[in-house]
């Protein structure tokens, strides 16, 4: 390739906030790029964008990525620039003014998107009050109240290097992007071990909420998987089968079966020590009820009758060419290798990813089905019209 991806990744995301700083690792994220002791705002973007590359950044819950995409040959001053703004921001007042009215945009834009409101309240039913529920985006009467000393004081205690992990895929030279490394990223501070909240059990129940839409906008979901299960593949697989693609049994039966829906998918995610998984769909607030019964439907299916061989020898070859196909995207592999690298401890040969999938049996998924669709692991989080105008 004639292409790097470099991403720096701190182990640090909204579930580490507190109440009263709920939001300060997106806050952080975006201050990054406003100016170093060095560089302006616009040379930080013009010395990445002029050879045509890409510099970005992302917060979730637990994982915040500093990242750029760029020609082989610009990869030393990419690097040299993500570690100036991680360690060297000057988190200027006057610009942190001006970017809080961004955020302040950022989350009345959210709010103005029924699937982001529906999903914040799945995945609030879903935790309850632990702070894996506390939105990324924070709310914007903490967004207005942060100042710099907020900002140096959560720093010091997340990002410091026992926290910090550099991926790098593409064409690149381990050895050289060591050195460069160790030359550029000085950050020091003594390693803290992460405060655990204890999760406490999912409690089941259908809570429903309106707003003035014209679609309503359901979840139906609970728990999954860590992301070092050694189920998480399967997990994978299962949500593949459910609502992973046009092919999948709720888009083919809810949206093109019976035309329920436009809009119908499942998803799975894992975090380090808990997951959650949720199957999405828009429609009519008529059909609300008929929706739902098709989707629990769809659940018990899995639970009741093991998949055919034909069926998950399908699901494989989908599953392991997805897998392929992600690959080709530098992008897509340096971050794989960084949640590897966070989450397992090690990198995990596609061969031995691949002995995995080809171990997995119809029994396996029936039994991991009745596991997650239990209905004691079901919430219910409904977005519905209330008759008003938007």
């Amino acid at each position: 390739m004639r292409s790097a991806a470099l991403g720096i990744w701190v182990q640090v995301g909204s579930r580490h906030e507190s109440a009263l700083l709920n939001g300060i690792s997106h806050f952080i994220e975006h201050m990054a790029f406003k100016g170093t002791a060095t560089r302006s705002a616009m040379d930080i973007a013009k010395t990445i964008e002029r050879g045509g590359g890409h510099i970005n950044a992302f917060t979730g819950k637990e994982l915040t990525c500093f990242y750029v995409h760029v020609l082989d040959e610009q990869l030393p001053t990419a690097l040299d620039i993500l570690c100036d703004i991680l360690q060297n921001s000057v988190y200027d007042p006057t610009e942190m003014e001006k970017e809080k009215q961004v955020i302040l945009d950022e989350i009345r834009d959210h709010e103005d998107m029924p699937d982001d409101v529906v999903h914040e309240q799945f995945v609030g039913q879903v935790f309850g009050e632990h702070p894996i529920s506390r939105p990324i985006l924070g709310s914007p009467k903490n967004v207005k109240s942060f100042t710099r000393e907020d900002i140096h004081g959560f720093m010091s205690e997340h990002y410091v290097p026992g926290r910090i992990v550099v991926a790098a895929a593409g064409n690149v030279q381990h050895s050289k992007l060591e050195k460069m490394l160790t030359a550029t990223l000085t950050r020091k501070g003594k390693r803290k071990a992460k405060t655990v909240q204890e999760i406490k059990a999912l409690v089941p129940g259908f809570e429903r909420k309106s707003r003035p839409i014209q679609q309503a906008h359901m979840l139906i979901g609970g728990r999954g998987l860590p992301y070092g299960s050694k189920e998480r593949i399967p997990m994978s697989m299962l949500n593949t089968v459910l609502g992973g693609g046009m092919s999948s049994r709720l888009f083919q039966n809810i949206r093109e079966k019976h035309g329920i829906a436009y809009a119908v998918y499942s998803y799975a995610d894992s975090l380090s020590d808990t997951g959650y998984y949720g199957v999405y769909l828009a429609t009519d607030k008529a059909r609300v009820e008929r929706a739902r019964e098709m989707v629990m439907h769809e659940l018990r299916d899995l639970q009741d009758r093991p998949l055919s061989k034909q069926e998950l020898e399908e699901i494989k070859i989908q599953f392991k060419g997805g897998l392929m196909l992600g690959l080709e995207n530098t992008s897509s592999r340096m971050m794989r290798l960084a949640r590897m690298e966070i989450y397992s401890g090690r990198y995990i040969p596609l061969d031995e990813i691949s002995e995995k999938i080809d171990a997995v049996t119809p029994r396996k998924l029936q039994s991991l089905a009745v596991k997650l669709f239990d209905p004691s692991n079901l919430v219910t989080a409904l977005l519905e019209p209330n008759g008003k105008e938007q």
